[in-house]
């Protein structure tokens, strides 16, 4: 991507499950500080491929067949996926994976459990995830299952930044959520990676994450069939009939616009 710095880069990457091939020669890049968004519809291969990236796939039952994944010009291939934490990468999975029996503060500390830095950087994430979710300080010795599932998605966003990662994956972070709450999670992306941690976003509302994003991949049966600049793929007659359910002019300038935002809500429990 020119002379632009790569956080992330994936290189003819093909995963699967057993027989069943999940990735085929995917190849993306996520720039120093960028927001790149993965789009595609269910069994499109998007989680697979956060989990090939984050070394998690083995959990699932699946694994790497070739290609490469680097980050910051060193492989994660060979990693555990603690190392991977460890090296600046965090997931964050999809469907809230929050541990409901442990205290919201708890959940938090768990996040920082393999991740470099002293007690003062952990301190500092902590200040930080407080900062973005003051809901989760005020609730902070209240079991995480008692928390509704917009709180849950934001303890889950939160856990992951405790390990203050210089990249971040996240996996369908609008699901389920009302649109309010959907509309907050976007604001705090923007903040995420306005304080300079990259995100790499796989969502199925095409219209949400083309805003956030500065570039976008279309991932369809395991293998990229559109990429390119986030304005450019909004535009696109595919994209918009496919992915934003657009038919008109009028509309499609409408969702390949939205590059102004409002500022930052901190006060997520007002969504609830």
């Amino acid at each position: 991507m020119g002379g632009t710095a790569l956080a992330l880069e994936v290189a003819d990457l093909s995963a699967g499950y057993g027989p069943v091939r999940a990735l085929r020669r995917v190849s993306l890049e996520v720039p120093e500080g960028a927001v790149v968004t993965v789009l595609g519809g269910n069994g499109a291969g998007k989680s697979t491929l956060l989990r090939a990236i984050s070394r998690t796939l083995t959990f699932h039952g699946g694994a790497v067949v070739s290609g490469t994944v680097s980050f910051g010009g060193r492989a994660l291939g060979g990693l555990a996926p603690d190392r991977v934490v460890a090296a600046g990468v965090s997931q964050v999975p999809e469907g809230r994976q929050v541990f409901a029996r442990m205290t919201v503060e708890d959940n938090l500390r768990a996040g920082a459990l393999g991740a470099r830095g002293d007690r003062a950087t952990k301190a500092a994430a902590m200040k930080r995830v407080h900062e973005l979710f003051p809901v989760l300080a005020d609730r902070a010795h209240q079991r995480a299952g008692l928390l509704s599932g917009g709180e849950q998605q934001m303890l889950a966003v939160g856990r992951a930044l405790m390990a203050s990662p210089k990249l971040l994956l996240l996996d369908e972070p609008s699901l389920g959520l009302a649109p309010l709450m959907a509309a907050r999670i976007a604001d705090t992306i923007r903040e995420i990676n306005a304080q300079g941690t990259a995100v790499l976003l796989v969502e199925q509302n095409a219209a949400l994450a083309l805003r956030l994003a500065s570039r976008a991949y279309v991932l369809e049966v395991g293998e990229v069939t559109l990429s390119g600049p986030a304005a450019e793929l909004a535009a696109s007659d595919e994209v918009r009939r496919r992915y934003l359910g657009v038919v008109d002019e009028e509309a499609a300038a409408d969702a390949a616009s939205a590059t102004t935002t409002h500022p930052v809500l901190s006060r997520w429990e007002e969504a609830r």
